[in-house]
């Protein structure tokens, strides 16, 4: 037996299963709503001053490093996807390779990292809202009011179907492309303060081998958020069409769409730096606005402020998608508690509602955390669980490739796809390592620890559960049938 086959019984084969989801994807609007899951807007102005002031300016280089990884990661995704697309992306992926703890595992620090992104995605558009209609400096009780509206205004517009989703997503694109492409575009061309050659400089982060073994794996792991979400468009599997093909070729068109916007914009943005070392030194809150505001007046700030937050908004939608559907996957398999709500399908398109007001509460919840230290607690997980659900497909894919059992579906590597997966593998584990890993930033102690710290206590919360529950009412896996059962 192996052990896409675990459990008990036989479900109908997944065209005749009474819970499938309908198609309203193409290849073109899934890889969008991956392209504004992962939102180079996001992906670059989140964790710019974070990368910049570990590393110097050549912080820049972590950005094609961590794109280079993740693209073998897509690639393996994108094997997977077409072996078994069904809805749920990770969770499916985990638990057809290496059976249903692998999936439960996988699924659980996925809901945890993006609810949790949610929130953070929600609280960051309430930022640049407040800002853009005049509010200079909102307080707390604003921010976060304007947070939860934004929440449930997010969660409805999903709820409402998906033609809303892909309005809501090409707007993105359209913003995207003016404040990221456009943008930088016109500081390479206009604005450059800084030669070529300060992409190589640490700026006073440091130089060498102590450099490259610090400063430079400390950007990596901020990078690493930049580059996570293209798998939404596996998580959509059932409802895109001829997902076999076209969900592998989404994910690695989005992510390699993104990166290649990302690092533009952003060496558009490190060359007009117009004073380098108070950027370097902290003289600068946010080098990023510091500079706009430098080259373009204060005249610019509202219309990028308003990008800003359709870019925030679209993001939050695409995550919003992605998790309520590996909520509702793992509820079809019975493998969580109230999956009898939870896997649902209601309304005209038949979508998840349930699932999806499941992760508007737990985000709300966040949010409002986020005045506490929990919260920045909390949100350091995110980036974090985002790899450990990576991690424990691609790893279980590298075991199947190894005892010679992986069978290729219509999208595959060929002669590649073993070694290509062993590197994605080995990418991922460095990743987790060094995302996780305790650095000296000059805060309390739990909050330099607090990826290990959230790590042990949302996994060993989710041991707890699956032993003590979910692995006794767990349902065989979607799309397991009798000739299923003698090979994976």
């Amino acid at each position: 037996m192996t052990p896409s086959s675990t459990g008990t019984g036989e479900v109908p084969a997944p065209s005749e299963h009474p819970q499938t989801l309908r198609k309203g994807f193409n290849l073109r609007s899934a890889t969008a709503l991956a392209f504004a899951d992962v939102s180079p807007i996001v992906a670059l102005y989140a964790i710019f001053t974070l990368g910049l002031l570990a590393a110097g300016p050549a912080f820049w280089w972590a950005f094609p490093i961590v794109l280079g990884g993740q693209l073998l990661v897509a690639c393996v995704f994108g094997e997977l996807a077409s072996r078994w697309p069904y809805e749920g992306s990770v969770y499916q992926w985990a638990r057809h390779v290496r059976g249903p703890g692998s999936g439960w595992f996988a699924a659980w620090a996925y809901m945890w990292g993006l609810t949790i992104a949610l929130s953070t995605l929600s609280y960051g558009a309430a930022g640049f809202l407040l800002q853009a209609i005049g509010v200079d400096a909102p307080g707390k009780a604003a921010t976060m009011g304007t947070a939860l509206a934004i929440l449930v205004a997010g969660s409805l517009a999903n709820i409402v179907g998906r033609r809303t989703l892909k309005i809501l997503v090409v707007a993105s694109l359209i913003c995207e492309v003016l404040a990221s492409v456009g943008l930088g575009t016109v500081l390479l061309l206009f604005y450059r303060e800084q030669s070529f050659g300060v992409l190589f400089e640490g700026a006073g982060a440091g130089g060498g081998g102590a450099w490259l073994a610090g400063p430079m794996l400390a950007a990596a792991a901020f990078v690493g958020w930049s580059f996570v979400g293209f798998e939404s468009a596996g998580s959509i599997a059932e409802e895109v069409e001829d997902p076999e093909r076209a969900v592998p070729k989404a994910l690695i068109f989005s992510l390699l769409a993104v990166g290649i916007v990302v690092m533009y914009s952003a060496a558009g943005l490190i060359l007009a730096i117009p004073d380098m070392s108070r950027a370097m030194s902290g003289g600068v809150a946010d080098p990023v606005s510091d500079t706009l505001v430098f080259h373009f007046g204060s005249s610019i700030g509202r219309p990028l402020l308003v990008m800003f937050v359709i870019g925030f908004l679209a993001s939050f939608l695409a995550v919003q998608a992605a998790v309520s559907r590996v909520i509702w996957a793992s509820a079809r398999d019975r493998a969580l508690p109230g999956s009898g709500v939870l896997g649902r399908l209601t309304g005209a398109e038949r979508l998840p509602v349930f699932a999806i007001l499941l992760t508007a509460v737990g985000a709300a919840v966040f949010v409002l955390l986020s005045g506490s230290t929990l919260y920045s607690v909390l949100v350091n997980f995110t980036t974090v669980g985002f790899y450990v659900a990576f991690g424990l497909p691609v790893w279980g894919a590298a075991l199947l490739h190894l005892r010679g059992g992986w069978r290729p579906g219509p999208f595959n590597l060929g002669r590649f796809s073993a070694p290509v997966t062993y590197v994605a593998a080995l990418w991922l584990a460095a990743q987790t390592i060094n995302i996780c890993w305790p650095r000296e930033t000059g805060d309390a102690w739990y909050i330099e620890w607090s990826m290990v710290l959230t790590l042990s206590v949302v996994g060993l919360a989710g041991a707890a559960l699956y032993l003590g529950w979910a692995r006794h009412r767990i349902g065989p896996a979607y799309g397991e049938s009798a000739a299923a059962k003698e090979t994976v």
